[in-house]
């Protein structure tokens, strides 16, 4: 009897202590989840929520956008020699104004100076064999195929010396256009060979400005219009750039080019790698109601909150175009409306307000 008694007490055990823990368990997540509402903020509908408001006012939208570009050289060419020889003197220095046909590197011209003077002495001798020639053919002395062949000598020997003569002349390198040297290559006692660089030259006068926009902002260019550009370090600069080409290709961060051509100031102050911004505004067609895009909720059915006695008032509205952080209202608004701009949260129509 008494093991039949002890077995029942260890059932009743097993039955009861899970019970508890159970119990225990369901006990403490009822807390927790009092707890947890406790401290949860429920807002009060008749508490007023605090807002910022502006007014509402009839305008022109105009919204203003700036690009950063870089300024370039509208024209750069290395210079080269054309003819081989060794390098006499160079007459220029880097950061010289040079104008077009300025000398800028001379070449050593003895020998070719010396082979003009030995192809004149034969030019000489040749028109002297013409002369004779032709006295003795008029006589017929002499058969007429001598005087041809005098001729045609002395038509190859001026043909010699033009070509001498083209080669001294090419051995003055001279500047292809105003411009400024912005870099040698060589110096007197070189050895230059045709198609060698020998001297940088950079025309500054004119100048290319480059922005990289968005395909978004693509639309807004158009090739021959003229935009301001303002550089940092020259305020007093007035500026125009006349657009010559809007990209059709995208780089990598698919940004399109927008260049532009620009004159310098008089004194050159701006110089390739400079870099400018270029002011671009665009104004809506019209009048109407501008106010922040961020006022507008609804989304496909825009709609702003007014305030009024008090209440924010849910208001639906009619947007014609929205302008990066602007839009105009065409209808639904009118001068003088007190718009809430921020202050969204827990805010609903007939909701009691605080202006800040």
């Amino acid at each position: 009897m008494a093991t039949q008694a002890t077995n029942k007490r260890k059932v009743l055990l097993y039955v009861l202590i899970p019970l508890l823990l159970t119990g225990l368990v369901l006990v403490r997540l009822a807390r927790n989840k009092q707890e947890a509402r406790s401290t949860v903020y429920h807002h009060d509908p008749g508490q007023a929520i605090t807002v910022q408001v502006d007014t509402v006012r009839a305008g022109e939208a105009a919204e203003a956008w700036a690009f950063t570009g870089q300024f370039e050289p509208d024209r750069e060419t290395k210079v080269s020699a054309e003819v081989q020889g060794k390098i006499g003197e160079v007459l220029v220095e880097v950061g010289d104004r040079v104008r077009k046909g300025q000398a800028l590197v001379q070449q050593d011209k003895s020998l070719l100076q010396l082979q003009l003077q030995g192809v004149e002495v034969q030019v000489e001798g040749l028109q002297a064999d013409v002369a004779r020639f032709t006295v003795l053919a008029e006589a017929d002395a002499v058969q007429g195929v001598q005087l041809e062949k005098a001729r045609l000598g002395l038509r190859a020997a001026e043909v010699q010396k033009a070509t001498l003569l083209e080669q001294i002349a090419k051995t003055t390198i001279r500047a292809p256009f105003d411009g400024v040297v912005t870099a040698k290559f060589s110096e007197a006692g070189a050895f230059a060979a045709p198609g060698m660089p020998l001297v940088q030259v950079t025309d500054i006068g004119r100048l290319r400005f480059t922005v990289q926009v968005a395909e978004s902002d693509l639309g807004r260019f158009r090739t021959g219009e003229e935009y301001r550009i303002a550089v940092d370090n020259l305020p007093s600069a007035d500026l125009r750039g006349r657009v010559t080409l809007v990209g059709s290709k995208a780089d990598p961060a698919n940004r399109y080019p927008v260049q532009m051509q620009v004159a310098n100031t008089p004194d050159l102050e701006i110089r390739a790698g400079m870099f400018g911004r270029m002011q671009l505004e665009q104004r809506s067609a019209g009048g109407g109601i501008v106010i922040p895009s961020s006022a507008i909720v609804g989304g496909g059915n825009p709609q702003v909150y007014l305030v009024r006695d008090g209440k924010a008032v849910l208001q639906p509205v009619q947007v014609t175009a929205t302008m990066g952080e602007r839009s105009v209202v065409e209808r639904g608004l009118q001068a003088g409306d007190v718009l809430v701009t921020k202050g969204f949260i827990n805010l609903s129509d007939g909701t009691p307000v605080a202006v800040q």
